[in-house]
């Protein structure tokens, strides 16, 4: 079976990424022990040079030789590989289709989780964005009988909690909505175009959102939480926001803030961790939580 030629560039960047810094005859060998992926094919240094190019080309990623010692190369921007572009998206899901591919072996021993979604529409959607065309679709929200039609401009997508999410503009009343793909139940083009909003911004129109919630009538602000000690091994690997930082640290507990929108699915979130977290500040969150607690607590009596 042929690897995809984007499935060696990604294994470049994880060899490269591993070791830190290593010189091109060490990459060498190892791309010779790798027969799943060499298919016993020498690498040459011209090939090499070519993928460095097609590495920064396609994830951004900056490889550089210093010019001392046995020559060795690095990744300049490695910072960039904990972003959350799309381009680090790209390259943490050829990394796992490269684990997965080498593994067939022993495919009955992985398993993975199935993505609701699904990629039904992902790729016309995409394609709609980019070439700015209306979209017709049919929608049937959770709880609603009926299949409503829309005819509206796709502006983006993003991947939430494993399902896709589409932010588009219905044309008839102006209103910008968040729609999950996998509660579309139909889809054409249209054959009419778009002027790409110039004031649009998806990362400013998620700015402050813990996922795919944007309430205009709940503000960004101060939250603080207060974890239990081994809680907090997870609230730093996995945090709440890109704002978070843990402000105490000790035995018992650790206390973390961050600037975000307390939205239903940001308190969802914080009621998932149960009695491992506390909600300190806001005072009015605090009280949310407790109300909730409380309201749970009833279906036990």
């Amino acid at each position: 079976m042929a690897i995809n030629p984007t499935n060696k560039l990604v294994w470049l960047v994880k060899t490269i990424h591993q070791a830190g810094k290593i010189p091109f005859k060490e990459i060498q060998q190892k791309w010779r022990d790798n027969e799943e992926m060499s298919g016993g094919v020498e690498l040459p240094r011209r090939t090499f040079n070519n993928w460095l190019f097609a590495i920064w080309d396609m994830f951004g990623l900056d490889i550089q030789c210093e010019k001392f010692g046995d020559f060795p190369y690095y990744i300049a921007n490695e910072e960039d590989m904990r972003n959350g572009s799309i381009e680090n998206w790209l390259l943490n899901s050829y990394s796992v289709t490269n684990s997965l591919v080498s593994s067939r072996a022993i495919k009955d021993k992985i398993i993975l989780e199935e993505v609701p979604s699904c990629l039904k529409y992902l790729d016309d959607i995409i394609d709609a964005i980019r070439k700015c065309r209306m979209i017709h679709i049919g929608y049937k929200r959770y709880g609603e009988t009926e299949v409503k039609q829309h005819y509206l401009m796709p502006l983006c997508v993003r991947l939430f909690h494993q399902r896709w999410y589409m932010v588009g503009k219905i044309w008839a009343n102006g209103v910008t909505g968040i729609f999950s793909l996998d509660r579309i139940t139909s889809f054409r083009f249209s054959s009419h175009t778009f002027d790409y909003p110039e004031d649009f911004f998806a990362d400013e129109y998620f700015k402050g959102c813990y996922g795919v919630i944007v309430a205009d009538d709940v503000a960004v602000e101060k939250v603080v939480i207060k974890s239990t000690a081994y809680q907090a091994h997870y609230l730093r690997d996995l945090p709440f926001s890109p704002t978070q930082v843990e402000t105490e640290c000790n035995a018992e507990y650790s206390l973390f803030e961050m600037r975000i929108r307390p939205t239903y699915d940001f308190i969802q979130q914080l009621l998932w961790n149960g009695e491992t977290i506390e909600v300190l500040e806001p005072k009015w969150l605090r009280t949310e939580m407790k109300r909730r607690i409380k309201e749970m607590l009833k279906r036990y009596r």
